[in-house]
């Protein structure tokens, strides 16, 4: 088994566990952002300041967004087994601290703990994936993990609910023992990789100032509007605190011996176009599919378990389509076509969307969802691999992080916008199972001509892709 790296790894990997391994830190990591959401009320009844019950989810998103994109860059250093299983291990041990939390304030911080592991557990899978399989098998591959991260994303309320009624909501978060440490013995077993830059320095200062900027931002979209008005003081100084540290960044990576995110890569038309349309990705995902269960439940009358059992249309869509389309396009290397024709989808389904009533009957919205996983399914995994393609081998670790963290911050800013956007719809009036069915459609009417925007710079994409790397054997 050879890489597509320069250097010969000692001994070859075991591919299939390998990737059995990666794509259960890639699904723990997933599943830790949306499975606690739905056990908060039982925890805010354990251990009681429901004022501070929110940072539950908050404090693990903020830390792993805030640290994901440094773990490209300590993995060439250290390598990609070495720092995923220290990724595991650091996320196993704030689980384990999580169970028998007595306080919110202690579940806050060994949630914490739980993303500073979690911020590893998507990035570098998919930058390991690309390594153990050859460039023409990317597009399958990532295809396959986007199946994942639609399972993990929508099963993770359906799985908390499940859990949390048989045994308790301390058990959402023991589970994540057995799985984790499998994950960990399957890596250290399996995996071998070459370190892409032993000997390179690794930009914490960089890490320091994206993190800060990260962290900054996500406050502003979380604490807008619901906590403090758009010219408040505190709003007014996270902006300065998430400018500020940007402005560093770009001085700063311009004099760096080995930069975070090296700024010649913006030179390349292909990622000039991926990062912000990832990023605009993320909040379109982060802004529908985190609030329709919610939609399920008040307009149809569904429990939780019910409302995740509801959403298969769009799971099983977006996995079956990321997979196919993956593996066809990677075939071919025609890209631009599917990305503009997921975007065209996107913004259907979103309209779609946007015209739900109470009236409505389910199997129109299964269609709709269904329409909505076709368009993302053609997009998500698909414009990691054409960054991945532009890069070259030094920088591949450098544009994955970079993608996935942006997705991710994407992400965590359209749920705290759509959040935002649904109680503005919502103020003055007792929400009610049928007000909030009424408002969350008119909140996803916004995302249509976001998603439209996305169209536009899927057009701007170069008609081929640049492959750097010369074809290697098929894993």
């Amino acid at each position: 088994m050879s890489t597509n790296l320069t250097e010969t790894p000692v001994r070859a990997s075991n591919v299939p566990l390998a990737t059995a391994g990666l794509l259960i830190g890639m699904l723990l990591s997933v599943l830790d952002q949306t499975v606690v959401a739905i056990a908060l009320p039982d925890i805010a009844a354990d251990l009681g300041d429901m004022n501070a019950i929110g940072w539950i989810v908050t404090s693990y998103v903020l830390a792993s967004t805030a640290i994901g994109a440094l773990y490209g860059r300590l993995s060439d250093r250290f390598g990609r087994r070495t720092v995923f299983t220290t990724a595991i291990a650091v996320f196993v041990a704030g689980s384990a601290l999580c169970g028998p939390a007595q306080t919110t304030p202690q579940l806050i911080a060994a949630r914490t703990l739980q993303g500073v592991g979690a911020g590893a557990l998507f990035v570098l899978p998919t930058i390991a994936l690309s390594e153990l399989y050859p460039q023409r098998l990317r597009g399958k591959v990532q295809g396959f993990t986007g199946g994942v991260f639609a399972l993990a994303s929508v099963g993770g309320p359906l799985a908390g609910g499940a859990i949390t009624d048989a045994w308790g909501w301390r058990w959402i978060f023991y589970v994540n023992l057995p799985l984790g440490l499998l994950g960990m013995a399957l890596t250290t077993f399996a995996l071998r990789l070459p370190k892409a830059g032993e000997d390179s320095r690794v930009d914490l200062p960089g890490a320091v100032l994206i993190a800060g900027a990260t962290v900054s931002l996500l406050l502003v979209a979380e604490w807008g509007v619901r906590t403090y008005t758009w010219n408040s003081g505190v709003i007014l100084a996270l902006v300065g605190a998430a400018v500020l540290p940007v402005a560093l960044f770009v001085w700063w990576e311009r004099r760096a011996a080995n930069p975070l995110l090296p700024l010649r890569l913006f030179a390349d038309p292909v990622l000039r176009v991926a990062l912000p349309a990832t990023a605009l990705l993320g909040a379109l995902l982060g802004g529908s599919i985190v609030y329709l269960p919610t939609y399920l439940q008040a307009a149809y009358g569904m429990g939780a378990t019910q409302a995740g059992l509801a959403l298969n249309p769009y799971v099983l869509t977006f996995m079956a389509v990321s997979s196919l389309a993956g593996a066809r396009i990677g075939e071919s290397g025609r890209f631009k076509p599917y990305l503009i024709a997921g975007s065209a989808i996107v913004v259907l389904a979103f309209t779609l969307l946007s015209r739900l009533t109470p009236d409505t009957p389910y199997v129109v919205l299964a269609a709709e969802l269904a329409v909505l996983g076709v368009g993302f399914g053609l997009l998500m995994q698909n414009l990691v691999v054409i960054a991945q393609n532009a890069a070259s081998p030094a920088d591949l670790a450098a544009v994955t992080s970079a993608v996935v963290s942006v997705r991710g911050l994407g992400l965590s800013f359209g749920v705290a916008v759509f959040g935002m956007l649904l109680s503005r719809e919502l103020v003055n009036r007792v929400a009610t199972p049928a007000v909030t069915a009424a408002a969350i459609p008119d909140v996803l009417f916004w995302d249509a001509p976001a998603a439209a925007a996305l169209v536009g710079l899927m057009a701007l994409l170069p008609r081929t892709v640049h492959r750097p790397v010369a074809e290697g054997p098929t894993a």
